[in-house]
């Protein structure tokens, strides 16, 4: 048996968590809807808060997070995840 799925060629638009430390900002992550991004970003701001002493001791920018709609076409091509405290190797990706 066979079932048609539709695919609207023109939706699309993604919601991305955008981590902001200082002036830099990275998409974090990206979702088909805004309650997962918004589920994910107070998550990473959760893991943020209990470690925000260690990063300002350990001199990493403390990253803030936000949603907002993103389409595909706007991600970078090599666009990968960022980790929960938004740096790796002790840098801000």
């Amino acid at each position: 048996m066979t079932s048609l799925v539709s695919l609207r060629g023109e939706d699309d638009t993604l919601w991305a968590v955008i981590a902001t430390a200082g002036r830099k900002s990275r998409v974090a992550n990206v979702y088909r809807s805004r309650a997962d991004a918004l589920q994910d970003s107070a998550w990473r701001a959760q893991q943020v808060s209990a470690y925000e002493d260690w990063l300002r001791r350990s001199r990493q920018p403390v990253p803030h997070y936000s949603v907002a709609p993103i389409r595909r076409a706007d991600l970078p091509k090599k666009w990968s995840p960022l980790p929960a405290l938004g740096f790796l190797r002790g840098q801000f990706i």
